[in-house]
């Protein structure tokens, strides 16, 4: 392989902008040349292309696994030759679903959605890369590098002491040190097999405590697979306002359409990104950045948002157990009792699936809907308002897994959505490993 040219450094021939030309031979010599639809970045030897049809090509490559490709750079119009042997196909798995979630941006862009149906990955080695000789263009105005702007973010998050600390921190250094406007951090429940928001930046709601199900849209599939998915332009089909109603629609929750938390995001973005988050094998949360803009995510933008997210998730895992607290006294508060004449507020708690209501308004449902539950009961019935984390942890009203029981993260939650639905409900820190619970309303606790 030449030396001088490598698959790293002519990703930007393989986002899938420009269509690339395969060269098959059927085992009698006759050549066939055909366009194909997606030529995507494997590894520095491997590509996959797209398998959509079973045509000549698809025949010459099962009886000759030998091809040429014709690549084009999308900005100089440079062009690169690569001599690749066919290995394998996969059809299903982490490069598959990269795969379709990129052939669907591309469908879109051509105008060919309905007719783009992957099959299959066909994985293949490179062999060799050589450049075709004729005329380019100069290359475009190198943008600022990434590597500060990991290296500064990475800085910034390893300071922080605190769960909660940490992912201010980095929705803050996500917009200042990338210039992500538009961002969400969703916390992993793997058993509901959901995703909920724990933050998010650049939206009119924050949309704490909507859930995505895995393997819907572009952050369900990240989170299923734990792969990364990047789309850089328009997909319809992963839009999330129309994919999380039509599932819901052919669901058991057809009746409950707006009992939901509304998901933030753009109505029609043009680029995704969604990252795993994980410490070791397990899948702790997603990242997800998007914007309006067509190619804002190119392959340096994700290999330095998953570079970011290695480090966050065992971070996270290190700070659980600090949300909602730090190793300073908690503030002196003077908060008044709950207007006695005033009417009480009413608490509808389900215990099906731990959702809340309050005066007949959804607030919020499963461990932090139990976790509410299990406060207000002990204060009405015992006139408490602070409660410690390792009574929580060992009470069986509020559903904690046994495993990890991701109990900091639930506060978090809780108290985000309680600051943005109530102004008679809210948890705050009470010290180091205590949280208050306050009241300004009487409050009555409906359970069914």
């Amino acid at each position: 392989m030449n030396p001088e040219l490598s698959l790293d450094t002519l990703r930007s021939c393989l986002e899938g902008i420009l269509p690339a030309g395969l060269a098959t031979c059927a085992p009698d010599g006759t050549p066939n040349v055909t366009y194909v639809s997606q030529l995507m970045y494997v590894d520095p030897e491997h590509v996959a292309l797209s398998f959509q049809f079973f045509n000549k090509t698809r025949e010459n490559i099962l009886a000759n696994p030998h091809a040429t490709v014709l690549m084009m750079d999308p900005d100089t119009a440079a062009r690169y030759r690569l001599s690749i042997r066919y290995l394998r196909t996969e059809t299903a798995g982490p490069l598959f679903e990269r795969m379709k979630a990129t052939l669907a941006g591309i469908a879109s862009h051509t105008g060919m959605t309905g007719v783009f149906r992957l099959r299959g990955a066909d994985i293949y080695r490179v062999l060799a890369i050589e450049a075709v000789p004729g005329h380019s263009l100069p290359p475009p105005v190198a943008r600022a590098p990434l590597l500060p702007a990991l290296r500064r973010s990475v800085d910034a998050l390893s300071a922080c002491r605190s769960l909660e600390h940490l992912i201010d921190t980095l929705t803050m250094r996500l917009e200042r040190h990338f210039g992500i406007d538009h961002q969400m951090l969703l916390m992993a429940d793997d058993a509901a097999q959901r995703l909920y928001i724990m933050a998010s930046r650049g939206y009119a709601s924050s949309g704490a405590g909507a859930e995505v199900r895995y393997g819907v849209g572009v952050i369900g599939v990240a989170a299923r697979e734990q792969t990364p998915i990047r789309i850089i332009f328009p997909a319809a089909e992963y839009a999330y306002s129309r994919a999380i109603r039509e599932q819901l629609e052919g669901g058991e929750l057809a009746g409950q359409l707006e009992a939901g938390i509304p998901l933030p995001g753009l109505p029609e973005p043009s680029s995704q990104l969604a990252v795993p988050v994980r410490a070791g094998d397990r899948l702790i949360a997603v990242l997800y950045v998007e914007s309006a803009q067509q190619c804002r995510f190119d392959y340096d933008m994700e290999d330095a948002l998953v570079a970011l997210c290695a480090m966050l998730g065992p971070c996270m895992c290190a700070l659980q157990g600090d949300a909602l607290e730090d190793d300073s006294p908690a503030a002196a508060h003077d908060h008044p009792a709950p207007d006695a004449t005033a009417e009480p507020l009413r608490v509808h708690y389900f215990g099906r699936d731990g959702s809340v209501f309050l005066d007949d308004h959804y607030l919020i449902k499963g461990v932090a809907g139990s976790i509410l539950r299990a406060l207000l009961e002990d204060h009405l019935a015992q006139g408490r308002s602070e409660f410690s984390k390792r009574e929580m942890r060992l009470d069986p009203r509020l559903r904690l897994p046994e495993v990890v029981d991701n109990l900091d993260a639930r506060l978090i939650l809780l108290s985000r959505r309680l600051a943005d639905r109530s102004t008679e409900v809210r948890i705050e820190k009470a010290g180091r490993g205590r949280i208050r619970l306050v009241l300004t309303r009487p409050v009555v606790l409906i359970t069914d």
